[in-house]
């Protein structure tokens, strides 16, 4: 009897205890489960007139069903933008978009960005409506100002010249010469709010194609003024370069270390092509990436000086034909200038400057690279020793090596270039005083930016004052 009745009792209170307490856990675990995670891919500090903006959302389950996106700034709330996620359900969405923050009918100033989401995993409460990422932005719709203050007036196509601008509110300023952009640096004091840009045209510059200045601030905001100038076009020299296969089987071996050994006879001509285009092309990237090296001062003064008692025997810009066995196989652009002189002989610097790369340079074999400042640099390839490294600060003249014919060169000579952020200008600008006095030193002297006075030339007051100082003491020595 009393078995019976504790199991009576058992059945009726412990059996449905047992099911609301798992009933009440299955709740509690399915409360528990983590809801969308978010995270913004870079977190924003600023909205402006256009502003990218790139969310990443994380379900723990159930997938991402849907979200929102708005700011709040005060009592104001305005949603960006507003998505449901069809079809099957998926765990990680990105969504990326561009803000435009004129059109959102909110003033200037703090906001704060919210994102919110809903996954498709049940819940027995669910708060849809908070926020599952915060963060404080600045609404900042006032693009910077910009002024071209001064500019070299004459270019010449494959050559070079200097812009001083005026910016206030701009965290980048630049120059660009159709899809090249040549970054300028902050000069003179900061109330000035100047910006010198060293800028090149290169070799294939095509007339008309737009050179523009171009200041971003951090929201993004942009202003654009286009700088007038006068573009000369230039005829450059063409070479026909007869390979041989006592060339290819001395040479590839070096330029190509992955084939560990001789190259077949018959894999010569297909393996000096991979030289002469992808070998090349890399020499070309890493002088774009070695600009970024420079320094955001000048570093030079004066003419670029040649070494003593070398000859040009090769041009800048030159167009190359290749012909292997009577045959066209290649065409490619020479960049510089090679300079014969006697074997081994020494190489000086150009300019005083810092040595940003030093050692094997794809097709210019073994080279170093000077930085001059604001993005003109030199290089030097082909040697057979290197007498610097990388951060040694160098002297005009100093001695950097000695020539060879290191990586792609038919004899002993010097590979030199003369680089504005990575692009290849010709050398004869910055080897003629006068070139450099009228075309860096005359608009720095108009935008009163004293920052290379070796080059800037004299006002013509100044020029009469040097002239009646002259007279008087020639009157003197009589």
């Amino acid at each position: 009897m009393a078995r019976s009745t504790f199991r009576f009792w058992f059945t009726v209170i412990a059996v449905p205890s047992l099911v609301v307490v798992s009933a009440l856990g299955y709740l509690a675990w399915r409360q528990s489960v983590p809801g969308i995670r978010a995270s913004l891919d870079p977190v924003p500090r600023w909205i402006g007139v256009k502003t990218p903006l790139a969310v990443d959302l994380r379900a723990a389950r159930g997938g991402v069903r849907s979200m929102q996106i708005r700011l709040r700034q005060g009592s104001a709330k305005v949603v960006i933008l507003q998505q449901a996620f069809t079809g099957s359900p998926t765990n990680d969405q990105r969504v990326a978009l561009q803000v435009t923050g004129a059109t959102l009918g909110l003033r200037e100033g703090a906001a704060t960005l919210e994102v919110l989401a809903r996954d498709g995993f049940w819940r027995p409460i669910r708060v849809d409506d908070r926020p599952i990422l915060t963060t404080q932005v600045t609404l900042d719709l006032t693009p910077p100002s910009l002024e071209v203050v001064a500019a070299t007036r004459y270019w010449a196509q494959g050559g070079g010249g200097l812009v001083v601008l005026r910016s206030k509110g701009a965290s980048r300023v630049a120059v660009t010469v159709g899809g090249l952009a040549f970054p300028a640096y902050p000069a003179g004091p900061a109330e000035a709010s100047l910006f010198v840009d060293i800028v090149a045209l290169p070799w294939n510059y095509q007339s008309g194609t737009a050179i523009t200045a171009v200041a971003h601030d951090e929201a993004g905001n942009v202003t654009s003024r286009a700088v007038a100038v006068e573009v000369k076009p230039r005829r450059f020299k063409t070479d026909t370069i007869e390979i041989k296969d006592e060339f290819l089987e001395r040479k590839l071996p070096e330029l190509l270390p992955e084939h560990a050994g001789t190259i077949a006879p018959g894999d010569l001509i297909a393996a000096f092509l991979t030289v002469n285009r992808d070998k090349r092309k890399e020499a070309e990237e890493a002088k774009r990436a070695l600009a970024a090296k420079t320094q955001p001062r000048p570093l030079w003064e004066g003419v670029f000086v040649q070494p003593s008692n070398t000859k040009v025997f090769s041009n800048f810009a030159e167009t190359r034909t290749y012909r292997y066995q009577g045959q066209v196989v290649d065409t490619q652009i020479h960049f510089g200038y090679d300079l014969a002189a006697v074997q081994h002989g020494p190489v000086p610097a150009a300019n005083s400057g810092v040595v940003v790369f030093a050692g094997p340079l794809s097709i210019y074999g073994n080279a170093v690279v000077v930085d001059h400042g604001l993005g003109l640099q030199t290089l030097y390839g082909h040697l057979s020793s290197i007498a610097v490294k990388e951060g040694d600060a160098v002297a005009k003249e100093q001695e950097l090596g000695r020539t060879a014919s290191t990586g792609l060169a038919l004899g002993d000579h010097l590979h030199y270039e003369v680089l504005i952020n990575g692009v290849s200008v010709t050398p004869l600008e910055w080897g003629d005083a006068t070139w450099i006095r009228d075309h860096v030193g005359r608009p720095l002297r108009e935008a009163s930016l004293p920052l290379i006075e070796s080059v800037t030339p004299a006002t013509a007051q100044d020029e009469a004052g040097q002239a009646a100082t002259r007279r008087r003491r020639a009157a003197r020595s009589r």
